[in-house]
């Protein structure tokens, strides 16, 4: 039987997934739970940095934070919606019974310190955290405060930053250290299928390994789709994307916004853009205060104060989505406006298998029109009217602000 799909499905795209979705023709719902471990953030840095106080303002239901190290101890985690304008727009058109943004996962992990990879304050515990989360979002104190006290008791970003890299660097080289031995082992097998891949594997770890020695990231060799699938499993802490945060005080945020980064911010965004990462500047602060206020206006109100057009937790939370990879079609109707994510140069099978597994296997064809399209004409049928309405087919890649609605077979 066929069925057509309209926007009643969820989803909440970070570790766990709840999928809710509707069958008009068999009358039932059903709610599904998966696990996605690539879609979430873990906040990193030097203890004392601001991690908690951002965190906090983030996820809207506080850490532990206070003025001594390692007051965090067991990892928070909260979800985050991520702002959309287009989504806005798509429920003033449409105006659905609910709207539903799609979402980031943060962690908020324990302050590490010099000798972390030795297991300085628990740094091994702290570490195995790192290993499950996406995208690390390190955090670097960029301000001034004698009331703060700071772990090597003197405010220097560049050498923040070299430590925590350092520790990270070190962290994998004992990865690498163990993994080495194993592919060793099965290169002595005489197993052929076992040999093939501990060559690769260790050509790979080869090409690593002086890398980390310096102190630089596992992301930043050049390693062939083979290697990469072969050492998948050592989950390298500096094989995952980076982006920094700058955690300033306000004085700092009202210079940065009127095109005045003080030099602990250009430190940071110098170090960024030589790893071809980006930085984000915050005041944790003012974001935790703002994170309180629930009238829209009065946020505007608020952010105004420091020449703020948006928040520094919305550029936040837009820059890890994109160093993640990710994408965002809609579905969109009478019942329900929904951002659903997906994976840049997913097809519409995939698309539709973040809806329910069902849809992707069952796969007929997509109808698609763009965000533009509906904002321009203003309704579906002056779309089809304009020949805007496509029918697309099992190879189609998905663009970002597509607005689909699927056909599928069980």
């Amino acid at each position: 039987m066929s069925h057509t799909v309209p926007a009643v499905c969820g989803i909440l795209p970070a570790r766990i997934r709840a999928l809710r979705f509707h069958s008009p023709h068999c009358n039932y719902y059903k709610t599904v739970y998966t696990i996605d471990m690539s879609l979430n953030c873990g906040i990193v840095g030097l203890p004392n940095v601001g991690k908690s106080t951002i965190f906090s303002a983030l996820s809207a239901s506080p850490a532990e934070a206070a003025n001594y190290p390692f007051c965090t101890i067991a990892p928070n985690t909260g979800i985050v919606t991520i702002a959309d304008s287009r989504l806005n727009a798509l429920t003033e058109l449409f105006h659905p019974q609910r709207t539903i943004p799609a979402s980031v996962e943060f962690v908020d992990i324990a302050g590490l310190v010099q000798g972390a990879s030795k297991g300085e304050g628990l740094g091994n515990q702290f570490l195995s955290h790192i290993r499950e989360v996406g995208v690390i979002v390190h955090v670097v104190r960029c301000f001034d405060d004698p009331d703060i006290v700071h772990v090597a008791n003197a405010i220097d970003p560049a050498s923040d930053m070299e430590i925590i890299n350092i520790e990270l660097a070190l962290a994998d080289l004992e990865t690498l250290a163990k993994r080495r031995e194993r592919a060793e082992r099965s290169l002595k097998a005489q197993v052929k299928p076992s040999q093939k891949t501990a060559e690769t594997v260790l050509s790979a770890l080869h090409k690593i390994e002086p890398f980390l020695e310096n102190g630089k990231t596992a992301r930043a060799v050049e390693l062939t789709d083979d290697e990469k699938a072969a050492v998948y499993d050592c989950r390298f802490i500096t094989m995952k994307p980076q982006l920094y945060v700058c955690n300033v005080d306000e004085g700092g945020m009202r210079a940065f916004s009127s095109g005045e980064a003080n030099a602990y911010i250009k430190t940071v965004m110098n170090r960024a853009e030589k790893e071809g990462s980006e930085a984000v500047v915050i005041c944790g602060k003012f974001e935790a205060e703002l994170a309180d206020i629930d009238e829209a206006e009065e946020k505007q109100a608020f952010l105004r104060e420091l020449g703020l057009k948006e928040s520094g937790l919305s550029a936040l939370t837009h820059a890890a989505y994109r160093l993640l990879g990710l994408r965002t079609f809609f579905t969109a109707g009478a019942d329900e406006c929904r951002a659903w994510t997906i994976h840049a140069g997913d097809t519409a099978p995939q698309a539709a298998g973040v809806i329910h597994t069902d849809f992707e296997k069952g796969f007929i064809k997509a109808e698609v029109y763009s965000y533009g399209d509906i904002v321009h004409y203003g309704t579906e049928a002056k779309i089809k009217e304009a020949g805007k309405y496509r029918v697309e087919g099992k190879e189609y890649v998905v663009r970002d602000g597509d607005v689909i609605f699927f056909k599928f077979n069980v």
